[in-house]
């Protein structure tokens, strides 16, 4: 486990290193297990495009690696259960029309961790966690019309939707920005 894991009630949040990246990709599961300090599923493994995504996002930018994805582990099991992180460091372009000085969480839990609240436990982590040591106040989830367990994630959380847009790989989703008001 690494010094900048955020913590919550049941999960630890650990960031993805470039060696995490590089022994999963190769399919070294013992090795990318000892990098996170938790059982990794098949499901991780088999996600070529995520771990390429993000492998690349690191080596472009190793300023990027706080922001970057995050294996959720549930500390009972000592099992990674999914992973959530940032899509970019906060206030990238694409986002000043809709949520301007903000940042994008998307997040997967795995279908045997799915409906226990761990998803709204780590997106409430990871918010807590920019807010505090990073004074980000908006925070945005793009969530598609038919995904009702994430809207409903969203909507506990305070978020509120504020339009639409078409994904170029996952098509109509609905956007929710949630803003922190400071005082």
């Amino acid at each position: 486990m690494t010094d900048d894991a955020i913590h919550s009630a049941r999960l630890d949040l650990i960031v993805g290193t470039p060696a995490f990246y590089e022994a999963s990709l190769a399919g070294d599961h013992a090795r990318a297990e000892a990098l996170i300090g938790a059982a990794i599923p098949p499901d991780w493994f088999a996600d070529r495009g995520i771990l390429t995504t993000f492998q690349g996002k690191l080596q472009r930018d190793p300023l990027y690696q706080p922001w970057a994805l995050r294996a959720v582990i549930l500390r009972a099991e000592q099992r990674m259960i999914g992973h959530i992180g940032f899509h970019t460091p906060p206030d990238p372009a694409y986002l000043q029309a809709l949520a301007p000085g903000g940042i994008e969480i998307g997040y997967t839990i795995y279908s045997d961790y799915q409906r226990q609240g761990y998803a709204k436990e780590a997106t409430a982590a990871l918010i807590d966690w920019a807010y505090t040591s990073h004074h980000l106040t908006r925070f945005v989830l793009s969530i598609s019309p038919d995904n009702v367990p994430s809207t409903r994630i969203a909507t506990g959380l305070g978020f509120i939707q504020i339009g639409s847009q078409i994904d170029e790989e996952d098509g109509l989703e609905l956007v929710y920005r949630l803003d922190i008001i400071q005082g």
